[in-house]
């Protein structure tokens, strides 16, 4: 945006857009840490292993994939509203039939549903957030995203312990006579309807509005962000930017067509989706309350574990918000991996020293406990002030116009894979080779993020979506 048309633009509306947007990565939060606390439920009521824990607690992941899979491509067709409203009903239908399931089979298929969602919300709103905000502040307002995951992160917590306390557990029985674990997926459909009703009234993005031939309804719109000069200016820059290879995205424009190879920036941005899950922190998002339990921490304590742990994301992410528009992407990831790294070692340090008691319980010896504890939740810090909302920043913006939603597909689907590897994995490590060889493999990839970060990222920062190429 040209500093001329800065005092046109109408920052009251762009707000208040996306506010909405970002309830997105509210359900996404809400949805994804919901599972965590429920598991006691889940084993007692479906008679479930540690493989079958993983399972079930996976199963979100598959609908994940395939949701991000196909959100970027049905954006091009539907729009970004389109699929985000989409999104909202599949959160609401998951979390009805998750809460009402007889069978581990049922609740799977909800789960799968519930991804679907997932998945769409968590590439779509990005997008939908740099498309509609200026270059200038594009960073700190799509770092909102982050903020509302982790705040639906810790909603779900919060309502987890506040619902097992007030039913004496998790497996107790609450209203209706049925038990607490299953109102905490019930609850999820108050946020997915709110969601739903709050998209009704926000625009559709201008830049797929012209991408569709709509150029009068894009300049709608960017007139009531930008002003009615500046709404000019970039319907011509949009169209522009889409004129040199006017067809329909798909697939096959992620291929260079001069080289005949993957273009340069889909791997980048794959690598920045799939190194992000395999730092580990989905284990904290998802098993939080048994990864505590685990090393001798009751489940109360444990669930307290887990909203301190989202407070601390939210500030950090407040921080990133404060930052990444001052000193950049790149920096903030660096920054992060390195953090990680050594966070991440600490707490496997930790979990190595893990004691077994003659009454079979776990714990850690003397002030390792304390150590395990700290370390966590700086690694929890570095995340969220990095890679968290880093990685979905540039996701939705270091794409060109005319491949951003085959590229955020093809990466989104890598990220949710790698999520799901993680994830499924993780109850069975807990078993062999143990918590701390997992957390050294964690530590690993956090280190070797740092070297991909400075070899392939490229700032963003200030730089206008239709100036991205790749």
């Amino acid at each position: 945006m040209s500093e001329g048309s800065a005092g046109k633009v109408n920052m009251a509306f762009i707000a208040a857009i996306v506010a909405v947007a970002t309830i997105g990565g509210f359900m996404f939060g809400y949805d994804s840490g919901v599972i965590n606390g429920t598991q006691k439920g889940l084993e007692s009521a479906f008679d479930l292993g540690k493989l079958g824990i993983g399972v079930n607690v996976g199963a979100i992941l598959v609908g994940s994939s395939i949701g991000a899979f196909g959100a970027g491509r049905m954006a091009d067709i539907i729009g970004r509203r389109g699929v985000m409203m989409l999104s909202a009903i599949l959160f609401l239908v998951s979390a009805i039939i998750a809460g009402a399931a007889g069978s581990s089979a049922i609740f799977i298929v909800a789960r799968i549903i519930g991804g679907l969602g997932v998945g769409a919300a968590s590439v779509i709103s990005p997008v939908y957030i740099s498309e509609v905000t200026p270059a200038a502040v594009r960073g700190r307002l799509s770092s909102v995203q982050q903020v509302m995951i982790i705040s639906g992160l810790t909603g779900a917590f919060v309502a987890n312990f506040v619902l097992a306390r007030y039913a004496g557990g998790s497996t107790a029985s609450l209203w209706l006579d049925f038990p607490a674990w299953r109102w905490m997926f019930w609850l999820q459909a108050i946020p997915a309807a709110i969601y739903f009703l709050a998209l009704l009234v926000i625009p559709e993005s201008p830049r797929y509005l012209v991408a569709r031939g709509q150029e009068e309804r894009a300049r709608e719109v960017l007139t009531r962000l930008f002003g009615a000069e500046e709404a000019a200016r970039k319907v011509a820059e949009i169209r522009a930017s889409l004129a040199a290879d006017h067809h329909r995205p798909k697939l096959s424009d992620l291929i260079d067509k001069a080289s005949g190879k993957v273009r340069p920036i889909v791997w980048t941005g794959i690598g920045l989706a799939v190194f992000q899950q395999l730092v580990g922190i989905n284990v904290v998002f998802y098993y939080g309350a048994t990864l505590w339990e685990a090393v001798g921490f009751s489940e109360d304590y444990a669930l307290q574990t887990n909203i301190l742990s989202g407070v601390l994301s939210i500030g950090a992410c407040l921080a990133t918000i404060a930052l990444v528009d001052r000193i950049g992407r790149k920096p903030l990831l660096l920054i992060g991996s390195a953090g990680m790294a050594v966070t991440l070692a600490t707490v496997a340090y930790a979990f190595s020293t893990a004691v077994t008691g003659a009454d079979g319980a776990v714990s850690l010896p003397g002030n390792n406990g304390i150590i395990a504890l700290v370390a966590a939740n700086l690694y929890v810090i570095f995340f969220n002030m990095s890679w968290g909302p880093i990685m979905w920043v540039m996701l939705g913006e270091m794409f060109p116009n005319q491949i951003r939603g085959s590229g955020l597909a093809v990466a989104g689907f890598a990220q949710w894979i790698a999520n799901a590897v993680v994830s499924v994995s993780f109850p069975s490590l807990v078993v062999s080779p143990g918590l701390a060889v997992a957390y050294c493999g964690y530590a690993f990839f956090a280190l070797i993020s740092f070297f991909f970060v400075r070899a392939m990222v490229n700032e963003t920062k200030g730089r206008e979506l239709e100036d991205m190429v790749g």
